[in-house]
């Protein structure tokens, strides 16, 4: 039986938890505080950090501003082309080297590769794949008699190359995180359903999919926190634009420009305390769907 917690153990507790503690407090809990207020400065000194003013005006003069607009807008097609397609890829590759199949520690390494890899090495790649005039995503294209596309310069087209750059980054993690839920699966199910003359799609459908779902819901919610916070692919694959006309520009990405580049640190806080609001809003939505959707073993 464990000891009850004394006011000592407790105390010895709390200093080994207190370098983490701190770390956490200065690095993530004072920023997230830092950048809610500072969302209500409307008239502030930066150099001598002075506030004159707080208000609403931040927040109503985002929600006024046609590039936060297209901001929102394309975060959402982006989230609503990720996340889908990186599921249901991720999910298909899962299920085959959860199969029989020699050398699977080798493939879970090369399918896991491209999410370790430097966001801007994979961007100098993808650059190359998607030129307009050398680039082997075209010249596979040609072999079908279409004609070069612009990936990267073409409005139309650069939220597509995006999107596909995002998906065949994110592969490796869910295809790890779904293999490890497929082999959590015990086998009695299978062959239950193999004596009841469950064919391997039924079995599919009717088995494996129902006890995955907790591990898909954590997928799901994992991809969509990360695809509302795309930021890097974009400012590495288009040479730190948001790619042509402001064709990728994301919420994330509205923030850095207002922040960095043109130093309007309230209405930077706004965006990003609007996007949280968001993000938490599709959490709950998420949350309230699984306790319906998700079935546990």
């Amino acid at each position: 039986m464990m000891d009850k917690p004394t006011w000592n153990s407790t105390l010895k507790a709390f200093l080994y938890l207190l370098p983490a503690l701190l770390i956490l407090i200065v690095f993530n809990i004072y920023p997230i505080i830092k950048s809610f207020l500072m969302s209500f400065y409307t008239e502030y000194d930066f150099y001598n950090d002075i506030v004159y003013k707080y208000g609403l005006s931040n927040f109503s003069d985002i929600l006024n501003d046609p590039n936060f607009i297209k901001a929102v807008i394309n975060t959402t097609v982006f989230v609503i082309g990720v996340v889908p397609i990186s599921i249901i890829t991720s999910l298909a590759i899962a299920v085959m080297l959860n199969s029989k199949v020699k050398g699977l520690s080798f493939f879970r390494t090369i399918y896991f590769l491209p999410f370790v890899t430097s966001v801007v090495a994979v961007a100098i790649v993808w650059s190359w794949i998607f030129h307009s005039d050398y680039g082997l995503l075209n010249y596979f294209l040609g072999w079908f008699g279409i004609d070069p596309i612009q990936w990267l310069t073409d409005p139309t087209y650069s939220m597509p190359a995006l999107i596909i750059l995002s998906v065949w980054k994110g592969l490796g993690f869910n295809i790890i995180i779904f293999l490890a839920g497929l082999q959590n699966i015990n086998r009695q199910y299978y062959l239950a359903a193999q004596v009841d003359g469950a064919s391997a799609w039924h079995r599919f459908l009717s088995v494996t999919l129902p006890l995955l779902s907790p591990t898909m819901f954590f997928i799901s919610i994992i991809s969509i926190i990360n695809a509302f916070k795309v930021f890097d692919e974009i400012f590495a694959l288009f040479n730190g634009t948001a790619g042509p006309a402001n064709s990728t520009l994301t919420v994330v990405y509205y923030v850095y420009q207002k922040f960095y580049e043109e130093w309007e640190f309230g209405l930077a806080s706004a965006a990003a305390f609007v996007l949280f609001i968001i993000v938490f809003l599709f959490t709950l939505i998420q949350l309230s769907l699984g306790k319906k959707f998700v079935h546990y073993q």
